[in-house]
């Protein structure tokens, strides 16, 4: 939790939150991705200054614990002064203890932002879902509470002007911004109307930008003239070396025995790598997320 301290930008774990959202395709499936088409709502997870601090804080935990379909769950949230913003035992429930930043006390509005984050470390614990490492794991968490729909409040967290600063979360904003517009990409949702931090609102609208850019990455048919043109060059060479001509573009080539050469490049969606044949106007179906794409290869 950054608390008047410095906010970090950019898009340092970018390649950590899109393994995290192919790992959640993979092991949720498309179906059940489907079924969190609908975000938490604002009026379900409001908590006003005259609400009793527990009473409230449970009530957002049960919304919260009913958005992710957690229906034997039960979460027993408390208080304490500590470093970072919340935490919870990873017991074998059903009863889970979240234990909050004194902070939230006067800070109220941003409980569901905590405890959002807090249960869905219950969420992937019994999916036996995690990534090695702490941070990673925590990218992983931060990633998974945005695409599935509760994670608009992590960003809304996040303000910043010349005084003072906070933010909740592993994630920067802009990459919170990015997971927030892979998913409204998918459900044709617009989260934007729900902040109320206009800090927030800018670090979306940036990671919209970074998420319309995978749309136009070579062999989509939706990418711009410099990267067709790099493409064919990379595609020319390809004849006599496999592999990516340039160690920043996403696609590679690789021979397919005494067939047509191959590339693979990420779905835009998941991210999970596609391989099809270069062969000009392709139509290529991802098998994990089920996106259908207009390649021209």
């Amino acid at each position: 939790m950054a608390n008047g301290g410095p906010v970090e930008h950019g898009y340092p774990h970018l390649e950590t939150v899109r393994a995290a959202i192919t790992a959640l395709y993979r092991r949720l499936s498309y179906d059940t991705i489907q079924t969190f088409s609908a975000s938490v709502l604002p009026a379900d997870v409001a908590f006003c200054d005259t609400d009793d601090l527990h009473l409230g804080a449970q009530r957002v935990a049960r919304e919260l614990v009913r958005h992710y379909r957690l229906p034997d769950a039960r979460m027993i949230v408390g208080f304490r002064e500590m470093t970072h913003a919340a935490n919870v035992e990873l017991a074998a429930g059903p009863e889970y203890f979240v234990e909050l930043n004194d902070r939230f006390r006067t800070h109220r509005r941003d409980i569901g932002a905590a405890l959002a984050h807090e249960i869905m470390h219950v969420y992937l614990h019994r999916l036996d879902l995690a990534f090695p490492g702490t941070r990673e794991n925590e990218i992983l968490t931060d990633t998974a509470t945005t695409y599935l729909g509760a994670g608009w409040l992590l960003l809304d967290a996040y303000r910043e002007d010349a005084a003072s600063s906070q933010k909740l979360g592993y994630l920067t904003p802009e990459e919170f911004g990015y997971v927030l517009a892979k998913r409204a990409l998918v459900f044709h949702e617009d989260p934007s109307v729900w902040f109320t931090s206009p800090q927030a609102y800018e670090a979306y609208t940036r990671g919209m930008a970074q998420a319309r850019r995978d749309e136009q990455q070579p062999p989509l048919t939706a990418a711009g003239w410099a990267g067709r043109r790099r493409y064919a060059r990379d595609r020319r060479h390809a004849q006599d070396r496999a592999g990516p001509a340039h160690p920043e573009v996403p696609y590679s080539f690789t021979p397919d025995g005494h067939g047509p050469l191959r590339v693979s490049f990420p779905c835009p969606t998941c991210h999970q790598r596609i391989r099809v044949p270069v062969k000009g106007r392709v139509r290529a179906r991802c098998g994990l997320c089920r996106t259908v794409l207009e390649c021209d290869t």
